[in-house]
C-alpha cells in the first residue's frame, strides 16, 4: 500500500509564496510518477503539475507554469510544489497523487490515471 502525506499548506497573503511537500516511503518513492492537483470550493479537481519517477520530465497546467515549480528530492522521498505570487484564485485543497504504471507517456495530467492519493492540504490566500 502506498501512502502519501502532504504538508506545507496554510494561510498566506496575496503575493506570498508557499512550498508544499508530499512524502512517501523510501521503498516505493523511485517507482512512482507523481503529481499535484487542487480543488477549490464548488469546483472540480484540476491538474496542477506532474513529474516522472526519475524527475526527467515535468508537466504543468498552462495557467500555472510561470508561478509553480515541481521537483522531487530522493533523499527525502518527497515531491515538492513551490508556489509563488499566490492569489485568491489559488485557494484550494491541494492533493498529491501517484501512479506506478500508466498507459501513455508520463507525466500525466489526468486525475483518473492516478492510483494513490493523499488526504490533501489546505491553501488559503487571503488579505
Amino acid at each position: 500500500q502506498v501512502q502519501l502525506v502532504e504538508s506545507g499548506g496554510g494561510v498566506v497573503q496575496p503575493g506570498d509564496s508557499l512550498r508544499l511537500s508530499c512524502t512517501t516511503s523510501q521503498r516505493v518513492f523511485s517507482t512512482l510518477h507523481m503529481a499535484w492537483f487542487r480543488q477549490a470550493p464548488g469546483k472540480e479537481r484540476e491538474f496542477v503539475a506532474a513529474i516522472t519517477r526519475n524527475g526527467d520530465r515535468t508537466n504543468y497546467a498552462d495557467s500555472l507554469k510561470r508561478r509553480f515549480t515541481i521537483w522531487r528530492g530522493s533523499p527525502e522521498n518527497t515531491v515538492y510544489l513551490q508556489m509563488d505570487s499566490l492569489g485568491s484564485e489559488d485557494t484550494a485543497i491541494y492533493y498529491c497523487a501517484a501512479i506506478m504504471f500508466g498507459p501513455v507517456r508520463p507525466p500525466y495530467s489526468q486525475p483518473y490515471l492516478y492510483e494513490y492519493w493523499g488526504q490533501g492540504t489546505q491553501v488559503t490566500v487571503s488579505s
